[in-house]
């Protein structure tokens, strides 16, 4: 009995043993989740993640006399400016913060490569960017393996606004004569970065040891009511670390998703490995800093949907780059889907992605390119892009337009290199992004500019063969010796152009007259007016301006009198809608056209106001000429009707007018000519 009673002591001992070491281990666990996930007080601890990697620990502890300082009040009415007005959105102090380390690492990378590795302590250690966040505690940790800073460095950089420790590290070593390989990774230039944080919290904590050897860590703190600490600290590492004590309304700061997706959004390219609690957080490169030809078809398509928010692959690649006369890097996409209508709308907030640096400004920058090139997808990253204060918008200056100039003229010169190269793959983007281009024509103010696109137009001929559309500089180099213009003809189909009274003169000349079957190709057209010289003019206008039409009263054809004789009697049966009324021998195969000043400006007010505008009002706005074939059948049946049956002939002729103001899309509405169609069916069938 003794002996089973010392059996079961046993085996509950151990039971016992096991459960607190259940416990034990369970707890383990879940101060180790918390520290990877939370990464409560940032402790740094073992971790069994391969992927882990943090240097947070919370090892300084203040030791040396504090010592106060105050900002002057100028600085305090500007701190307060930043922290309240500067920045438009909360979270790029994230941004700034992470700009902030960049470029103490880059300082650090420079300077230890220019000066004595003994002046410099852990030269050799890696350099990177690690952030813990503390939901519980609402704490937030930026650290950095840089160049850190001494007392004298901490009083100038934080103990003064608007004061640059980048901008001035810059300046001395330009004055000193040594050029800077990297010094386009320094980003800082107004000194009110760090003064974000105040956006966010009631109290900063800065840890810092500068790298040269032998340097005391130091903490910094204030609440940025207008005062600051400074006092030595041990246990800091080499470098800079910043606690900030986030506002109970900015606790959101404190999570790890939120912070990842403000990373993504402004720091995703920073040249140094940014790791949020432990786990890499910056995991795309920068391709466009990159050469083209180590850049892969795969990493395009997967940089081409981060920029662009787009679930499709880009249909051209433009990567770009320039020193002279400006600092330029720039990959540019043009998407192979169709346009949307959010696409489509000049009202949508599109543009490429500004960087400065490889650190994101804007993600859609509108000033970088002219609205129609509002498609194109991609990263613009320029060192001479002046930004204003807070480093969010772009400053009004002729360099943002000439930045944007030289940006516009290499698209267009790309997309004319593709026409040229690939005009299959060409064809398929102009159906898609035609539009597009036509509209840049409309709203470009300079000719230049408006003949740079319009090398990118394509157009349906009259001499097209296979229904192969032409561009204007082909046209122009098949313009037959005595031809002077560029012609072009508005109809709905090429059936009706073909078919058209305005083309039949210049058919029997021979001569190529481009096709318009959209209403807004004859408004681009002219808008643009002239093309390499060559005025643009539609074939009405050139009818109503040809002087060399007075028919030549042939066989068959109305004799000089009886046309004399007619034209009159026209005019007054058609009084209040014609201006004038002229034989002309252009025409063959109809018995009249109208002709007015501008015939594209008139079918455009006709399709957008004519409506509002009263019969008699519209004509005399268009002020019409009505010109008559002498030779054709029913012109000469008029003739002899105004005599023997003047109320059918002045039928006849108004059904005449009607039907050629609707050849010249110039009817209101079509509708209104079956009464008079009627009428005049009626008449002829008197006698039947």
């Amino acid at each position: 009995m003794s002996a089973s009673l010392r059996i079961f002591g046993a085996l509950r001992s151990c039971q016992s043993i096991l459960t607190n070491a259940s416990r034990v281990r369970a707890l383990n666990l879940r101060n180790h989740s918390r520290a990877t996930i939370q990464n409560v007080r940032f402790l740094s601890t073992v971790q069994t993640e391969d992927n882990f990697h943090s240097i947070i620990k919370d090892n300084e502890k203040p030791t040396g006399q504090l010592d106060k300082h105050e900002f002057q009040a100028e600085t305090r009415m500007l701190l307060d400016i930043v922290a309240r007005s500067l920045y438009s959105e909360k979270e790029v102090f994230v941004r700034e913060l992470i700009s902030n380390a960049s470029d103490s690492l880059e300082k650090f990378r420079y300077t230890s490569h220019t000066s004595a590795e003994s002046e410099y302590e852990d030269a050799g250690r890696a350099l990177e960017i690690h952030i813990g966040t503390d939901k519980q505690s609402m704490l937030l940790t930026i650290q950095d393996t840089g160049i850190g800073m001494t007392r004298d460095e901490l009083v100038s950089n934080l103990g003064t606004i608007a004061r640059s420790g980048s901008k001035q590290f810059l300046q001395e070593i330009k004055q000193k004569g040594d050029a800077v390989e990297n010094s386009s990774n320094i980003i800082g230039q107004f000194g009110v970065g760090f003064y974000s944080a105040f956006m966010v919290a009631d109290k900063v904590e800065v840890f810092t040891r500068s790298s040269k050897t032998a340097s005391p860590g130091l903490r910094w703190c204030s609440d940025g009511s207008g005062t600051y600490e400074i006092q030595e600290a041990d246990g800091v590492s080499i470098g800079t670390k910043i606690i900030l004590h986030l506002k109970t309304d900015c606790r959101e700061y404190a999570d790890e998703e939120r912070i990842r997706t403000v990373i993504k959004k402004y720091s995703n390219f920073v040249g140094s490995p940014i790791y949020l609690n432990g786990k890499k957080a910056n995991d795309i490169q920068p391709l466009w800093l990159m050469e083209p030809k180590d850049v892969t078809v795969d990493q395009h398509r997967e940089f081409y949907r981060f920029v662009g928010s787009s679930y499709d692959t880009p249909r051209f690649t433009l990567h770009y780059k320039t020193d002279v006369p400006l600092s330029i890097r720039a990959l540019l996409y043009f998407p192979e889907g169709k346009p949307g209508l959010f696409e489509m709308s000049r009202d949508a907030d599109v543009g490429v992605a500004l960087y400065t640096r490889k650190i994101l400004i804007q993600s859609k920058t509108d000033q970088l390119l002219p609205k129609y090139l509002r498609f194109v997808k991609g990263v613009v990253d320029s060192e001479d892009i002046p930004l204003n204060l807070s480093r969010e918008l772009l400053q009004n200056s002729s360099l943002i337009r000439k930045i944007r100039n030289v940006i516009t003229n290499r698209i267009l010169r790309f997309l004319h290199d593709k026409s040229v190269k690939e005009p299959d793959q060409f064809e398929s983007f102009y159906r898609d992004y035609g539009l597009f281009l036509k509209e840049g024509i409309v709203t470009t103010e300079l000719h230049t500019d408006k003949e740079e696109i319009a090398k990118l137009l394509r157009f349906d001929s009259s001499h097209s063969v296979d229904n192969k559309r032409i561009s204007l500089p082909e046209y122009c180099n098949q313009m037959k010796e005595d031809q002077k213009d560029i012609y072009y003809l508005a109809a709905p189909s090429r059936a009706l152009a073909e078919s058209s009274p305005y083309y039949e003169g210049l058919k029997k000349k021979n001569y190529e007259v481009l096709f318009c079957y959209e209403p807004y190709d004859e408004l681009v057209l002219m808008q643009l007016q002239m093309f390499l010289g060559k005025p643009i003019i539609s074939v009405e206008k050139e009818m109503r301006l040809d002087r060399n039409t007075e028919p030549d009263f042939c066989e068959g054809s109305l004799v000089k009198a009886q046309v004399d004789d007619i034209i009159p009697w026209i005019k007054s049966s058609l009084a209040g809608k014609v201006t004038s009324v002229k034989a002309t021998s252009r025409l063959e195969d109809h018995p009249c056209c109208i002709t007015v000043e501008e015939m594209g400006a008139a079918r455009h007010f006709i399709r957008t106001q004519g409506h509002q505008v009263p019969e008699e009002n519209r004509y005399a706005l268009l002020q019409p000429q009505l010109e008559i074939n002498p030779k054709h059948p029913i012109i000469k049946k008029l003739f002899d009707l105004k005599t023997s049956n003047e109320e059918l002939a002045k039928l006849l002729i108004q059904q005449l007018f009607a039907n050629a103001m609707v050849g010249a899309g110039l009817a209101d509405d079509p509708r209104t000519l079956l009464s008079t169609m009627n009428d005049l069916l009626t008449k002829v069938l008197e006698k039947h």
